[in-house]
């Protein structure tokens, strides 16, 4: 299948992060081995944190788990169609208090920041096996949370589609666009800057290149 190649601004970047996408379309019948499994969590906990504070949980979804059936009966209705047909999907939670108390101190004041750093690292990592990740956040977070047993001092906050990619004949024609949408992202110029807020980036000629 034609892998979506990223817009032009994107031809310096290194592998995996050149080739990565959100893949819509999974092959239902590829599954992941213990061994693979552990490899992407071994990539997200060796992702930076402040302080090594390593606030981040991940659920592991497999097909035919009791956790898989869990997040499936949470999905939202957009979701529901797709991401069961992932090789496996984890659930992450940020560690963001440090008791059971709305008011309680935090736990990391950089927690989200850092669960994105492992979710990242995960995502590449899944490239850098030959594997597609898609990330999402469309399901009941305080039903999932309750069928999870997550304590009150964390919070749930996205899931990670991972697999191979399917054929897009087995999935409906809503889904499969969705894997050959073009990958647009914002200009350089409307939000990395080289002075105050709005102030154009450096070196000269970096936002004009990117529009």
């Amino acid at each position: 299948m034609t892998p979506q190649a990223p817009q032009p601004g994107a031809e310096g970047l290194a592998e995996p992060l050149r080739s990565r996408f959100s893949v819509s379309v999974y092959d239902d019948s590829h599954r992941l081995t213990p061994e693979e499994v552990e490899t992407l969590l071994r990539a997200a906990q060796w992702a930076p944190s402040a302080g090594n504070s390593q606030p981040w949980l991940f659920f592991v979804c497999v097909p035919g788990t009791a956790n898989h059936d869990r997040l499936v009966a949470a999905l939202s209705r957009g979701n529901s169609g797709w991401v069961p047909r992932a090789s496996v999907v984890f659930v992450t939670a940020a560690h963001v208090r440090t008791g059971a108390e709305p008011d309680a101190p935090a736990y990391s004041d950089y927690a989200l920041h850092d669960v994105g750093q492992a979710a990242a690292h995960l995502t590449l990592q899944a490239r850098a096996m030959g594997l597609h990740a898609h990330q999402f956040a469309g399901f009941d977070h305080d039903a999932l949370a309750d069928a999870l047993g997550v304590p009150a001092t964390h919070r749930l906050l996205t899931g990670i589609a991972v697999g191979v990619q399917g054929d897009p004949a087995d999935v409906d024609e809503r889904t499969a666009a969705r894997d050959h949408r073009d990958r647009v992202r914002r200009p350089l110029g409307g939000w990395a800057f080289g002075g105050r807020f709005g102030e154009l980036p450096i070196p000269d000629g970096l936002a004009d290149s990117a529009s």
